[in-house]
């Protein structure tokens, strides 16, 4: 095992430890949901991608997963939303995931929300914001366009600091090896 992974899994099982007593169902169900998604965005680290994980949810239970696979695969489109959006549409073998919801560790990009909008998907849940490229809050209300035929909302700073930690973690040993150093 390596050393990120035994650091990972501490930071993994410590989320738990900041869950807030008084929280309601919903917010529990919230967070584990979103602690799925931050331990897919920690694959991502582990495979040197940009560490962004994704989990989608229909009934309560997860039904597909994934991470960034830009680096590994060569594609643009290799976004953790994309790819769970893909493997969701395959098992489902529908296109819509209206009764999906949708929980990212990043706010999503201009991309991702147009193919979230396509999906016609329930509600998207996410821990950072994105100030480069948010697309459901930041820069840009894609969203909750009115003039678009199909809008969702947005719930955001789930576990936000876990997620800003993971990417700032990333991009810290990027300039680090980048300057010659190792992490």
């Amino acid at each position: 095992m390596s050393e990120n992974s035994t650091d990972f899994k501490k930071f993994l099982s410590g989320i738990s430890d900041s869950i807030p007593s008084d929280a309601s169902a919903e917010e529990l169900a919230e967070l584990g949901f979103m602690r799925e998604a931050l331990a897919e965005a920690v694959k991502a680290f582990e495979i040197d991608e940009v560490p962004i994980g994704c989990v989608i949810v229909r009934n309560g239970e997860i039904i597909s997963r994934s991470h960034n696979m830009r680096e590994l695969t060569n594609d643009p489109t290799g976004h953790a939303e994309i790819l769970a959006i893909q493997h969701a549409s395959k098992l489902l073998n529908s296109w819509r995931l209206d009764d999906c919801e949708v929980y990212v560790t990043l706010e999503p990009c201009i991309m991702c929300t147009g193919a979230l909008l396509q999906a016609r998907v329930k509600r998207v849940i996410f821990g950072a914001f994105d100030p480069k490229a948010g697309a459901t809050g930041t820069l840009y209300n894609l969203h909750a366009d009115e003039r678009l035929n199909h809008r969702f909302p947005v719930k955001s700073g789930v576990l936000e600091k876990e997620s800003v930690f993971l990417l700032q973690e990333f991009f810290k040993r990027k300039r680090k090896n980048s300057n010659g150093t190792k992490s």
